[in-house]
């Protein structure tokens, strides 16, 4: 049984919008509601406050200019949230775009190693890679062939890290966390036209605002356009940078939306999805950015039932997510200072409360049914270990060592799932 099978989580079957189910995006208005605002809002918070920071460090590592520097983030965040729009105002399906967060955190260690020009062509290369995988079919295949427990496994042990981040996040700030993690379970209980999440939010920065938790730091705004890289290419660049930020894109990323969206009960255009980012990654290398493409917490948050209870209008939500994503890439010169005042710990404790419906069904899906149990264990753990591998992350070891485990321990399930 293929996966679209197997990873139906609701006697409604998996949601399957196609191309012109809607006309453009004429329903818009109606699915913009205080849920799929929150939503989209909270994965724009997220995607610009710990990772944009992460983008900077790896700039820095890199000896990169600010000019540079600004223009990588510009082309991550504007291109990123385009491309949400667009694939979420077209399949009408909670799809965010983004850019690959495992993929900066490699490029702190490679950058370094290579004139800019040659980085920028290795982010040309990685762009047309998954272009031709998606283009091949080939990513929509093995998808499919994947058995659905051992994905959602990925799914759990890869966004574990967010339900996790609650606790540390109340640890570490006690009264701005726990205050908004309070107001979260007192809404929860009290009222259902709200989001609980957005009561968590207004608590969080108030608290923060009262006890002192915002750390406005004397940095010189101003305003810096984005500047344009010819590519070059060296076979160093190539196999340093551009196969290894290609696998992140398809294995990391990708992988973890495709799963999420099917955690929640959609049937995602997976070659699509890959073709996009491949673009996505062509366009902003051209821009000294590594790549735009599919998000995967982003998409998560934007999926869960923080977004709504009517999944037909919770891509709303990525499209607030894709407006002001890319709008902090038009503005990113000037939005930097204000990334780095707010509280990272109320960040986080947004986030996991976000990411607890996914995380529940991700669970639910993987160890509910009595095939492949110990391959999603294994995908479960080595996803949740975060381990890099020939500088490729956990997430896509989660799928080969689950499907490898599975192979060798439990083959008869995979004549079934045929």
């Amino acid at each position: 049984m293929a996966i679209a099978k197997a990873t139906t989580p609701r006697k409604s079957g998996l949601v399957e919008h196609g191309p012109g189910y809607a006309s453009g995006f004429g329903d818009l208005p109606r699915n913009l509601n205080v849920n799929t605002i929150t939503a989209g809002i909270i994965a724009t918070v997220f995607g610009c406050t710990g990772p944009a920071l992460i983008v900077m460090n790896a700039a820095a590592t890199g000896k990169l200019t600010q000019a540079q520097t600004i223009s990588w983030l510009f082309s991550i965040y504007f291109f990123g949230g385009l491309l949400g729009i667009l694939l979420a105002g077209y399949y009408k399906q909670p799809i965010s775009g983004a850019w690959s967060i495992p993929g900066a955190v490699m490029l702190a260690s490679a950058i370094p190693l290579f004139p800019f020009n040659q980085v920028v062509g290795a982010y040309f290369i990685a762009g047309v890679l998954v272009l031709l995988l998606g283009i091949s079919g080939l990513i929509g295949k093995v998808m499919r062939w994947l058995p659905g427990p051992i994905v959602m496994a990925m799914i759990a042990g890869a966004m574990i890290r967010f339900g996790t981040g609650i606790v540390t996040s109340v640890q570490k700030a006690p009264l701005i966390a726990g205050i908004g993690l309070l107001v979260y379970l007192l809404m929860s209980r009290l009222t259902k036209k709200v989001s609980p999440v957005l009561g968590a939010l207004v608590a969080g920065v108030i608290a923060a605002l009262f006890f002192g938790g915002f750390k406005f730091s004397a940095v010189n705004v101003q305003w810096i356009a984005p500047q344009v890289f010819w590519p070059e290419f060296s076979l160093g660049s190539f196999l340093s940078i551009g196969i290894p930020l290609a696998a992140l894109v398809v294995g990391a990323e990708n992988a973890q939306a495709i799963g999420v969206l099917m955690a929640e009960g959609y049937k995602p255009p997976i070659n699509m999805m890959t073709i996009v980012s491949g673009i996505g990654g062509i366009v902003t290398s051209f821009f000294g950015g590594h790549n735009a493409n599919i998000a995967g917490p982003m998409t998560a948050i934007c999926a869960s039932s923080e977004a709504g209870e009517d999944k037909n209008g919770r891509y709303a939500a990525s499209i607030v997510n894709g407006v002001t994503f890319g709008a902090f890439g038009l503005v990113a010169s000037v939005a930097v200072p204000f990334v780095k005042a707010l509280p990272a710990d109320l960040v986080s404790l947004l986030a996991g409360l976000a990411m607890i419906g996914v995380l529940v069904s991700s669970f639910e899906m993987a160890f509910a049914s009595k095939k492949f149990k110990v391959g999603a264990f294994f995908a479960l753990v080595i996803a949740m270990s975060g381990i890099t591998v020939l500088k490729i992350s956990a997430p896509f070891w989660a799928l080969v060592g689950g499907v490898v485990v599975s192979l060798l321990v439990e083959p008869k399930d995979f004549e079934s799932n045929a």
